[in-house]
């Protein structure tokens, strides 16, 4: 992203797993007002901001909100405010994913012609679990889409094109790759970071369940968990509820909206938004194991192993399963 584009709205969710002796430090030396003097610094009472949220032993012990979450309506930030998740989304998608597998509809080594029978020959030797440990080498739909798209041609917002694309959806980005002849690399043979396997990844849910890849999530993540302001969000069928909108700055420094792109409509990849609150509430399931039990978890906590590893793209290594990067804190 270059500077202009940056948005200014994002969650701090930090999750603190302390031993008991620890935790009682934390719990008389650490107060709400020492928390609040880190962040209430970082953003004007009249400019986008953020919302904070502290966990400790599943339990949501602070939770605040700064700034704003509309200008144009001076919205101001709380807990319940809904953030775009982004990448975020994909362990939604993995868990989507994981309860098929528990339903006994789909196995992780089923290949993507199993499941699409139209798909290219290609896709005979691309698993699910490839797809999920992002392993697969399938090409990135954003520059298939549009070639401004590519990592050497930032993505631009909606509101800064002279004539703003039309969004692509997860049904077209599948679509896309059923042109391609060839993956990036022979599926397994290396770990690359994948939208399109993710974005491909709510098709299956879509193809193997019957229904709405937001309606699955709807129906068995966020009701059982009573999430109840958190959803994929689908233009003209659902709405954000105490949204908050993603700003950046223009050349003259003052905020513009850059809130939506051409690929903000992609579901499986990052498409989910949710409030501080509704996330403590999904870290408590992954804990108490409300959906899935402890060994229907373990394969997405089991880093995949690849020649080369898993790098960060600094080039530090790192360790990553289904939808989560599972580097130690």
């Amino acid at each position: 992203m270059t500077k202009l584009t940056v948005s200014a709205l994002m969650v701090l969710f930090l999750c603190l797993s302390l031993s008991p002796s620890l935790s009682a430090q934390i719990s008389t030396q650490v107060t709400p007002s020492q928390i609040d003097a880190i962040f209430r610094p970082l953003v004007a009472s009249d400019s986008p901001g953020l919302a904070v949220g502290v966990l400790q032993h599943s339990k949501l012990v602070f939770a605040r909100g700064y700034g704003l979450a509309n200008l144009a309506q001076h919205t101001p930030i709380t807990p319940t405010t809904d953030f775009r998740l982004a990448s975020l989304t994909k362990q939604f998608t993995a868990t989507a994913i994981m309860l098929l597998v528990h339903d006994g509809k789909l196995h992780y080594d089923d290949t993507l012609t199993k499941i699409f029978s139209e798909f290219p020959a290609y896709g005979g030797k691309i698993t699910i679990r490839e797809l999920l440990n992002h392993t697969s080498g399938l090409k990135d739909y954003e520059p298939l889409y549009d070639p401004h798209l590519s990592a050497d041609h930032p993505e631009t917002t909606l509101s800064q094109r002279n004539a703003p694309l039309r969004q692509v959806t997860d049904k077209e980005v599948l679509h896309l790759l059923e042109q391609q002849t060839t993956t990036n690399f022979p599926p397994g043979s290396k770990w690359e970071y994948s939208n399109s396997g993710y974005s491909v990844l709510a098709m299956v849910v879509e193809r193997v369940s019957g229904m709405p890849f937001e309606d699955f999530l709807a129906k068995r993540i966020f009701q059982p968990l009573h999430m109840d302001h958190t959803l994929a969000f689908v233009q003209g069928k659902n709405t954000v509820p105490n949204r908050a909108f993603g700003y950046g700055k223009d050349k003259n420094g003052e905020w513009m909206l850059s809130d939506q792109s051409p690929t903000s409509a992609v579901l499986g990849d990052g498409g989910i938004y949710t409030s501080i609150n509704d996330m403590a509430k999904w870290d408590r399931a992954l804990i108490h194991h409300t959906l899935l039990s402890a060994l229907e978890m373990q394969p997405s906590i089991t880093p995949v192993e690849v020649p080369g590893g898993v790098q960060k793209p600094d080039g530090s290594a790192s360790a990553y399963g289904f939808g989560w990067f599972l580097d130690p804190y």
